[in-house]
């Protein structure tokens, strides 16, 4: 089995930094693309970044140049540096990969079970 766990959420203030980790673990064959999503309060579960197996990023326009994802294939993880912390950006944050798992030939998705970031204005 694979699984996804996230780490690094907490309580900031205004202005402030995180950084967010993701770990996966487990029988894993290979990670294709990796990315961070996140559910504000009252809206829809939402894009934040993307990061391919080869480097290349893409950003929500709301964190773009403030956030940066990153990702260390070597130690199969995921993270996103957090600047300029804004009250919006308060949610639960999930860690996403697309994983074939070892000795299968099918990739699918997996979901890190969530990190609660707050911002605090």
């Amino acid at each position: 089995q694979v699984q996804l766990v996230e780490s690094g959420g907490g309580l900031v203030q205004a202005g402030g930094s995180l950084r967010l980790s993701c770990a996966a673990s487990g029988r894993i064959g290979s990670i294709n693309a990796m990315g961070w999503y996140r559910q504000i309060p009252g809206k829809q579960r939402e894009l934040v970044a993307t990061v391919t197996s080869g480097g290349f990023t893409n950003y929500a326009d709301s964190v773009k140049g403030r956030f940066t994802i990153s990702r260390d294939n070597a130690k199969n993880t995921l993270y996103l540096q957090m600047n300029n912390l804004k009250a919006g950006d308060t949610a639960v944050y999930y860690c996403n990969a697309v994983i074939r798992p070892l000795y299968s030939y099918d990739p699918r998705d997996y979901w890190g079970q969530g990190t609660q970031v707050t911002v605090s204005s």
